[in-house]
């Protein structure tokens, strides 16, 4: 018993000393990322997290429900997509065809009106908000200097910052994009409170505007100029201006860094399948929705062009793929969320889950996403069986490591 007491004692000190040195090293966010992350089993941020983080509602007005397509469900998931769906954990898969649901199916107890984290798709969505603030004059141009919001940009490099930079990825920021490291500044912004000054902390160290580096910063500070510009929360701004107009059937929540805080805008978006497919469908008809022309044509074309011919995968908040000789843009997050836009088709693809597929240095789109592609082609009768680049690609690391 004497023995036991002692180790209590013990065990109680190390880890008053533990948390005091996090504290004095300032990185007592590595609390909240235990708790949030390691007590529920996971190994980095997860689809349902928003539940332990403070939200702000994105709200919604009147729904606008899709329609469904004739031959809605007609066509069974191909054996390849139903493999991927299981060793991915993927909750939701949709094909929408000339507007109408064409193919929908839930796994793991999600169901249509299931919100789950967006994660990096919410980029898209702020770059969305940042055309729309320049439409409306809010904002003067992709061109505008972040300083003439933050004078923390004013000198040296960042004084050439521009709000394009913060869009396009083209920033030079010293950014460090690690999801898995404890100590990165990604993590930091995750988990830590007062976002805003861990933005403002990190330097721009090269020239911006010349290269494609991608950066979850750039998003954040996107974010504060366009509270700033626009004298709404991000959540407001979105829900005033895409939300409402589109008709989205549900109220979103957007993750804050603290109670009363600014949205966590580089992730964080929390929605459903349908709902998120509603930006897909703006952007496949250039900015109209039913008759309103929510974004000009231009700016949305201009968002889904490489600005830099070195990295075609990117333009302004959307990656790019020419794939099957079809232009093909799309929202990404790094669990495998995905909203995919093939205008020549009139197609979305909408795919939300646990796991993404296996990212290549050689390519920049992960493997998962000409498999989500190819079989809701082949699903559609507009590709073989044995056509597609899917069809020999790994999706896990463990099966590379087995064809090795």
């Amino acid at each position: 018993m004497r023995f036991l007491k002692k180790f209590i004692i013990w065990l109680v000190v190390i880890i008053a000393a533990i948390v005091a040195l996090l504290y004095i090293f300032n990185v007592d966010y590595l609390i909240k990322a235990v708790r949030v992350v390691y007590l529920n089993g996971k190994t980095t941020a997860f689809l349902d997290d928003y539940e332990y983080f403070d939200n702000r509602v994105v709200e919604n007005g009147t729904g606008q429900p899709w329609a469904t397509h004739a031959d809605y469900n007609k066509v069974p998931a191909t054996e390849r997509l139903e493999d991927t769906h299981q060793k991915l954990g993927t909750v939701a898969y949709l094909v929408i065809k000339n507007d109408s649901i064409w193919h929908e199916s839930y796994y793991d107890g999600y169901g249509k009106d299931s919100k789950t984290n967006s994660f990096s798709m919410a980029k898209s969505i702020v770059s969305a908000a940042l055309f729309k603030a320049i439409m409306e004059g809010k904002i003067k141009g992709v061109d505008q200097k972040v300083s003439d919001f933050y004078p923390e940009y004013k000198e040296g490099y960042a004084a050439e910052l521009t709000v394009g930079d913060l869009s396009s990825m083209a920033t030079g920021l010293d950014w460090g994009e690690q999801y898995s490291s404890p100590f990165s500044v990604t993590t930091r912004a995750y988990f830590d409170d007062n976002l805003p000054q861990t933005v403002l902390d990190v330097k721009v160290t090269q020239e911006p505007g010349k290269e494609f580096v991608y950066v979850s910063g750039a998003t954040e500070l996107l974010a504060m100029v366009l509270t700033k510009a626009t004298g709404q929360t991000l959540s407001e701004y979105v829900s005033d201006k895409f939300w409402k107009p589109m008709g989205a059937e549900n109220p979103a929540l957007w993750q804050l860094d603290e109670p009363n805080g600014i949205e966590k805008a580089y992730c964080c978006f929390a929605s459903n399948a349908r709902d998120f497919a509603r930006f897909g469908k703006l952007f496949l008809h250039e900015g109209n929705w039913n008759g309103n022309q929510i974004i000009d044509s231009a700016y949305v074309n201009k968002m889904v062009t490489p600005r830099f011919p070195q990295s075609p995968q990117y333009g302004y908040g959307w990656w790019i793929n020419q794939y099957l000789n079809k232009k093909m843009y799309y929202m990404r997050g790094h669990l495998g969320q995905f909203v995919i836009v093939v205008p020549q088709d009139n197609v979305i693809i909408v795919r939300l889950g646990h796991t993404k597929g296996l990212q290549t240095v050689q390519d920049p789109h992960s493997n998962d996403f000409y498999v989500y592609v190819d079989e809701a082609y082949k699903m559609m009768g507009m590709l073989k069986p044995d056509e597609g680049k899917g069809n020999s690609l790994q999706m896990t690391m463990e099966e590379a490591q087995k064809e090795e």
